[in-house]
């Protein structure tokens, strides 16, 4: 085979590698064009070929809210078309886009916020057990919520790792038929005694848990890499869009809740002779927490069919990183490169997720504290379900905004999630210090509106970016780790907070809780880098330099002071960003690759090429592209009809996909 692969160092390697030719100098203007229309997409940079984190902030301004603008108009002239010829189209599209992609998370919203909704019943028909606690123990009471984190924990970490071990794939689906199972288990829950009942419940919903805490890393790394395509260049959907199909899948956990809080009414008012008001009944109770546990059963099973035998594609991108890295199984060596090299980011994925979990489960002071005002001499669970359900739509329009709002290079995840957290503070820590006075009977509406506001900015800023920055920000190897470990101390978050709100009062969680929101936006300040607007192709190229042990000779834009965090701008992490140097590298990159694809049909015409196949295609190569390498670099051993077809559209226009070299 050496007679073969006489081309030097495969990539990544630099610009001249052999010190005999300058590639940007031997290019015709037709030719620049071509490779100014690959490697500089208009998207990103402006006629000039400038960068688009390089610009001054009024062309950065102009720039953007003009491709914004035309991104718009095309996606609205796609509906409209659409809608023209079928009025009910665009609703199959957006359950195959947006609703497939975030089912198990939906699932997961459904159930586990469900388990909050239904403690006040049981205390209601059961109080001997779950509010007396005279029949049943109150350890294992208290356990349901303690219970229920430790499952996602151990979900989290667990499956991640086995995401980046055994595949995104069987990591979906082990997520699904251990959710299915748990459903199962929940629904038939029983005991001899109320006693007994409880620890079956409790050890169900850790079991459950589990498979809960599998769907954060396997949906985030699953979504974000299906969004990024598979071709050598990024298309523009991927370099647009990708946060926007990520936190649509996210947002599926929004809708689970709604469901689940207006299936739980229904029920209710089904089975308790269409009253909602107490008493409730044993028998009322069981009926409507079972049923409610067996609808979304069904629903789970048919997720274990569809991602056994729908996705059978989504490890690809990870198969390609560890066929690169030449690594069979585990990647331990990426795993040590990672924490190495991107350590003060775990800090900011994982400290940002733990300040965010202790946020979102004291939203919920605010609603007891203000329905005790409201209505001081009820003991109906209804009004609580009801603000739950006006507090979950307040969510989704957080939501909703996220999604829109995150692929904006002018605000993006970094500006939403800072500016989230100090929302967060401010509506916390204005009550705190004014207890008496908002929660009094004439300025209850203000406290009622510090409410709705409070869930409205954690879903539009921490809660939508800390899911997506967790699996953004590292690379595709370690990917499901890095989310599996950051969601992970997230739910140590949920987990400090429902022991400690047991041993303090109402206002003193008030005093505690805003300064977690004032951590997590410092926090994102040093340590999180802004991915919004980096193309993900180009991190992954960064990380196989580190990979190769050659960091200081990568010099593109995921090195861009932008798209770093303050700590690594500091350190000196950016010094090395050239754009020129960068845009004759990637020439040189192209062009070890078309002259290993060349290596490739040769070997295969002498009948003794043993590499594989998949990792050169040579007809991702243009003809125009294959062409100047030809006639740059020729390559003696390769007959010069062997190395493309020749084809009609040789002299054709660079307009051509963007998946095409």
């Amino acid at each position: 085979m050496s007679e073969y692969r006489d081309y030097g160092v495969a990539a990544p390697h630099g610009p001249d590698m052999t010190g005999t030719h300058n590639p940007i100098h031997e290019m015709t203007p037709n030719e620049r064009q071509i490779f100014d229309y690959l490697l500089k997409p208009d998207d990103g940079y402006d006629e000039k070929g400038v960068y688009w984190a390089d610009m001054s902030i009024m062309q950065r301004i102009k720039f953007v809210t003009s491709g914004d603008a035309k991104e718009a108009k095309k996606e609205l002239s796609s509906t409209w078309s659409m809608v023209k010829k079928d009025p009910l189209s665009p609703i199959p599209w957006y359950f195959r886009n947006m609703v497939l992609p975030g089912a198990g998370l939906g699932l997961e919203g459904y159930v586990l916020f469900s388990i909050g909704n239904l403690k006040p019943l049981f205390e209601a028909a059961f109080s001997d057990c779950w509010k007396k606690e005279a029949t049943c123990n109150a350890t294992w009471i208290a356990a349901v919520e303690y219970l229920e984190i430790c499952g996602i924990i151990v979900g989290q970490i667990l499956v991640g790792v086995l995401g980046d071990w055994i595949g995104r794939r069987w990591g979906l689906i082990q997520d699904a038929l251990i959710m299915f199972l748990g459903l199962i288990m929940l629904t038939a829950a029983w005991g001899v005694t109320q006693n007994g009942w409880v620890i079956c419940y409790v050890w169900s919903l850790f079991f459950y848990g589990i498979g809960v805490g599998g769907e954060y890393p396997m949906t985030a790394t699953s979504g974000m890499e299906n969004a990024v395509g598979s071709g050598k260049i990024s298309t523009k959907e991927d370099r647009l869009h990708r946060g926007r199909k990520v936190t649509s899948a996210f947002l599926m956990q929004g809708w689970g809740q709604f469901f689940n809080q207006v299936l739980l009414i229904i029920l209710l008012l089904v089975f308790h002779h269409g009253s909602g008001n107490d008493p409730y009944s044993p028998v009322a109770a069981q009926w409507t927490y079972r049923i409610s546990f067996a609808i979304p059963a069904l629903g789970t099973l048919w997720l274990v069919y569809y991602r056994a035998y729908k996705m059978k594609s989504a490890s690809k991108q990870l198969t390609a990183a560890k066929r690169k890295s030449k690594v069979t199984g585990y990647d331990t060596e990426s795993l040590k490169l990672t924490f190495t090299y991107f350590g003060p980011r775990m800090i900011a994925t994982a400290g940002a997720w733990f300040a965010n979990d202790v946020f979102f489960y004291g939203n919920k002071l605010f609603q007891s504290e203000f329905i005790k005002v409201i209505i001081p001499e009820s003991h109906s669970i209804m009004p609580g379900w009801l603000y739950n359900l006006v507090n979950v739509g307040v969510s989704l329009v957080g939501y909703y905004l996220a999604s829109f709002l995150i692929d904006n290079k002018l605000y993006g995840r970094k500006n939403m999630q800072m500016i989230g957290f100090l929302m967060d503070f401010i509506l916390f820590v204005v009550p705190a210090f004014n207890f008496e006075y908002y929660t009094s009977k004439e300025h209850i509406s203000a406290f009622q509106a510090m409410y709705f506001l409070s869930s409205f900015f954690n879903q539009f800023g921490p809660n939508a970016v800390t899911f997506l920055v967790a699996a953004e920000v590292y690379p595709t190897p370690i990917r499901a780790t890095a989310h599996g470990v950051s969601a992970a101390t997230g739910k140590l978050g949920a987990l400090l907070a429902s022991v400690m709100y047991n041993y303090i009062t109402t206002q003193q969680k008030f005093h505690v809780v805003p300064w977690f929101g004032l951590g997590g936006m410092l926090v994102t300040w040093l340590f999180l880098p802004d991915t919004t607007g980096l193309d993900l192709k180009e991190q992954e190229r960064r990380w196989q330099f580190i990979r190769a042990g050659r960091e200081s000779d990568y010099h593109g834009v995921a090195v861009h002071p932008k798209h770093l965090s303050l700590w690594e701008r500091m350190r000196g992490v950016g010094k090395h960003y050239n754009p020129d140097l960068d845009y004759a590298q990637k020439i040189e990159e192209m062009r070890a690759d078309w002259e290993a694809s060349q290596t490739r049909k040769v070997g295969e015409k002498a009948g003794n090429w043993d590499g594989d196949e998949d990792v050169h295609d040579d007809s991702v190569f243009s003809s125009d592209v294959s062409t100047y390498f030809e006639k740059s670099k020729p390559s003696p051993s390769i007959l010069a009809k062997e190395k493309y077809p020749t084809t009609a559209d040789s002299e054709s226009s660079p307009e051509r996909n963007e998946n095409t070299l």
